[in-house]
């Protein structure tokens, strides 16, 4: 594997990069080679959610659907006493 130097980061860049690295608790180099790869397109880029990708499979209820949900689950809602004798 090859190694690469770079010389002359400025200060403002070497602070950014030590705070992500803490942040994301990886090291300066783990943090660096990760930020090239999701830079140069070999990794996309973590943002923290992935609700679009199962937007297909959960979604949001349009006001609608809501109102068909809980007419249909109505009854789940109450409580038969009978059941707790």
């Amino acid at each position: 594997m090859k190694s690469i130097t770079i010389h002359g980061i400025e200060k403002p860049l070497a602070k950014l990069i030590e705070s992500k690295a803490r942040s994301e608790r990886l090291s300066i180099n783990k943090t660096v080679k990760k930020l090239l790869e999701e830079s140069l397109g070999i990794r996309p880029p973590n943002t923290g959610t992935h609700q679009r990708e199962f937007e297909e499979f959960c979604g949001l209820w349009t006001n609608s659907q809501l109102l068909e949900f809980d007419n249909n689950t109505k009854e789940l809602r109450t409580v038969n006493l009978d059941d707790w004798k």
